[in-house]
């Protein structure tokens, strides 16, 4: 004589039918993750970012903290850009932009050997990856926010021109206490568009970059004056930066 065991059979249907459910939310959560983040960039590859996750957040920050709301920022075509700006940047942040499919390996294992020896760490993001995390993603330092930088950054390359990740890296990055984007910047330390800038003025401004809140391009101190200045020498070394 064969005997059911009732009760086994109701719980393996019901464990059979939870990981069901769980599979298909996850199926469900992975096709929205890939939509949205998708279409975002695709989005963002025709027309102007109009605000960031960064520009967001620092939002936020001031309204907890019971500041001032201040946010400036306009969006300006690359050609409204001087080409001192983008030899600027790629001098100070990404000597390899041109060349790099969004990580520079080279630069990467120059900062660990770097780092081993001094105390200044030195980080080796590209202008691809800056502008991923400025633009689709939040602050801070953990696996998830980084897996996360180096999917967009892979998206980024394939579907963006190098010509446009400059485009929006110098229209989102954040160049001062709630400016964001060189258009602001030029007007707010220079009194002038961003199409006039020159070259010392462009390397101040990205000189700055590392810590943007509390450097002011307009009231240089020694230490903006020296990176200026070896910003300044690269800009001579890389003469023009062709995308």
């Amino acid at each position: 004589m064969i005997i059911f065991d009732t009760k086994k059979r109701i719980s393996i249907m019901n464990i059979s039918t939870l990981l069901s459910n769980i599979w298909r939310k996850l199926r469900l959560l992975t096709l929205f993750f890939l939509v949205f983040t998708i279409s975002g960039v695709f989005a963002y590859r025709f027309v102007p970012v109009p605000f960031t996750s960064l520009m967001l957040q620092r939002v936020f920050e001031q309204m907890v903290n019971g500041k001032k709301v201040r946010l400036k920022h306009h969006w300006v075509s690359i050609e409204k850009i001087s080409p001192n700006m983008v030899l600027a940047a790629v001098s100070a942040e990404d000597n390899n932009f041109p060349n790099h499919f969004g990580v520079d390996f080279e630069a990467i294992e120059k900062a660990q050997k770097h780092n081993k020896r001094a105390k200044r760490l030195h980080g080796a993001s590209t202008i691809t990856q800056q502008t991923c995390k400025n633009v689709y993603l939040w602050l801070g330092r953990n696996y998830i926010r980084k897996g996360l930088e180096l999917y967009y950054t892979f998206m980024v390359e394939a579907v963006w021109s190098k010509t446009r990740i400059m485009e929006v890296y110098l229209n989102s990055i954040e160049m001062g206490n709630g400016i964001f984007g060189v258009e602001a910047a030029a007007q707010a330390y220079f009194k002038k568009p961003a199409s006039k800038l020159t070259r010392g003025e462009c390397a101040l401004i990205v000189a700055a970059f590392p810590n943007p809140r509390k450097r002011n391009p307009a009231a240089p101190n020694d230490y903006l004056l020296r990176r200026q200045q070896a910003i300044l020498t690269t800009m001579n070394n890389i003469e023009k930066v062709k995308l």
